[in-house]
C-alpha cells in the first residue's frame, strides 16, 4: 500500500526535540548580550540542519525545527499584551497545578504576559518559524512542516480575572473573542505562507481533569464546567474559518517540565466526551507513558518492548471498535503513534541523551512499520 500522504501520520513525534548545548550555551549569552541577534540565528539554523536530519533518519515524515528558536510567537506578538516580570502571586490561580507545583517549591513564575489594552493582530510571531524550517527542507518535504502553536486559552486559566485590565474588556467572552479573531488570523497567515498542517499544545485542557483544580474553581465561586464550556467555544472561534486543507491537531500536555517533571495526571475520562465531540478538530494527540499504558515515553531513556506497544495499540483498536460499530481493523485507521511528548518542552530538556531520543524516534517509526502498510 502507498504510504500516507496526509497528517497525521502513522508515525508521528510532538515537536521538540533536545536542544545541543552549543545552542543552549549560545542562548545564555544571548541573554547576556555577549552574542548578537544574527550569531544566535546562525547557530539555531546549524541546530534545526541537525534536527531534520534526525527526523529524516527515523523515517519521520513531520517535520518540525525542534523548537529550537526559543520563542513561542503568538501572545508576545499581539498589541494588547504585556510581559510582567517578577510578577505578584495574588494575580495567579493557585490551584493551576503548575502554579501549585511551583509555590510547593517556593519558587514562582518569573514572569508573565498580561492583556492591558485591546487585542490587536500586528504581525506573525510563526510564519517566520516557518519559513525558516522551509528554506532548510527538500521542496517535497515543506508540505510535512507541522508548527507548534500556544493554546489560546494560556493566560486566563492562569490568571482568570487578572488576565486583562479591567476596563478593557467586559468580560471574558469579549476577551476571549479577540483573542480568537488574532488566532484566526494567525492561521490565515501560516496557510498563505504554505502551512498545511499545525499543532495546539495544550496543557491546560488536561487540568480539568484534576480534582485539585476542580476544587479551587469551586470554592472561589466558578462553575468548571461552564469554564470548560467557554474554553471549547474559544477554540471553535479560532479555528472558524481555517481551511478546510489545513490539518490541526490538539495535544492534550500533562505539563513537561525541565527533568521530566509532569503537572497533571489522572485518565481523560472527566473529558474526553465532550472535547472529541465538541471541539473541531482534526486529531488529538494524547499522552500515554505509564506502566499501565505502555507506549512511548519521552521523559525517561529505557527502551519500550515493541511487542507491547503493539498490542497497547491493538487494545485500543479493539475498544474503539466496541464503540463504533466497525472491526478492528477499521479502528486501526484513526490511530497513530508517537512519544507522549516532545523532549524539550523546557529549554534544558529531559532526562535521557540524543542517542536515546533518536532510538525513541526510531521505535515510533518501526512500530508504526509493523502495525500500517502505509506507514
Amino acid at each position: 500500500m502507498e504510504s500516507k500522504q496526509s497528517p497525521p501520520f502513522r508515525a508521528e513525534h510532538i515537536g521538540s526535540l533536545l536542544r545541543p548545548d552549543y545552542l543552549l550555551e549560545a542562548r545564555r549569552n544571548f541573554d547576556k548580550k555577549e552574542v548578537t541577534q544574527e550569531q544566535l540565528r546562525e547557530l539555531e539554523d546549524r541546530a534545526i540542519l541537525e534536527a531534520v536530519d534526525i527526523q529524516r533518519a527515523a523515517g519521520i515524515k513531520t517535520f518540525t525545527d525542534g523548537e529550537y528558536r526559543f520563542y513561542d510567537g503568538f501572545f508576545e506578538y499581539l498589541e494588547g499584551f504585556e510581559e510582567v516580570p517578577n510578577p505578584p502571586l495574588e494575580i495567579f490561580k493557585l490551584y493551576v497545578p503548575d502554579i501549585h507545583a511551583f509555590v510547593a517549591n517556593n519558587t514562582k513564575p518569573a514572569s508573565t504576559t498580561l492583556c492591558t489594552s485591546k487585542i490587536k493582530y500586528v504581525k506573525s510571531g510563526y510564519v517566520p518559524q516557518f519559513e525558516g524550517l522551509k528554506q532548510l527542507l527538500h521542496p517535497d518535504e515543506v508540505k510535512n512542516i507541522k508548527m507548534t502553536l500556544a493554546a489560546p486559552e494560556w493566560f486566563h486559566l492562569r490568571h482568570g480575572e487578572h488576565a486583562f485590565a479591567s476596563g478593557v474588556y467586559a468580560d471574558r467572552e469579549d476577551y476571549f473573542n479577540d483573542i480568537a479573531a488574532a488566532y484566526r488570523q494567525e492561521l490565515e497567515a501560516l496557510y498563505a505562507a504554505g502551512c498545511r498542517n499545525v499543532q495546539i499544545d495544550d496543557p491546560l485542557l488536561a487540568y480539568f481533569c484534576d480534582v485539585g483544580m476542580l476544587k479551587g474553581i469551586r470554592d472561589e465561586g466558578g462553575d468548571p464546567d461552564v469554564l470548560l464550556d467557554a474554553y471549547v467555544r474559544l477554540y471553535n472561534n479560532c479555528l472558524a474559518t481555517r481551511p478546510r486543507d489545513m490539518t490541526v491537531g490538539l495535544h492534550l500536555c500533562r505539563g513537561n517540565f525541565r527533568h521530566s517533571i509532569h503537572f497533571s495526571e489522572g485518565g481523560y475520562d472527566a473529558i474526553a466526551i465532550k472535547l472529541f465531540n465538541e471541539v473541531n478538530v482534526d486529531c488529538y494527540y494524547l499522552e500515554y507513558d505509564t506502566p499501565r499504558a505502555g507506549l512511548i515515553t519521552s521523559k525517561f531513556p529505557g527502551l519500550e518492548d515493541k511487542v507491547a506497544l503493539q498490542e497497547r495499540v491493538f487494545e485500543a483498536a479493539r475498544i474503539i471498535a466496541s464503540g463504533t460499530g466497525e472491526t478492528v481493523e477499521e479502528a486501526l485507521q484513526h490511530i497513530c503513534v508517537s512519544p507522549q511528548c516532545g523532549f524539550a518542552s523546557h529549554s534544558e530538556g529531559n532526562l535521557l541523551g540524543p542517542d536515546d531520543m533518536k532510538k525513541k524516534l526510531q521505535l515510533v517509526k518501526d512500530l508504526a512499520a509493523d502495525i500500517w502498510s502505509d506507514a
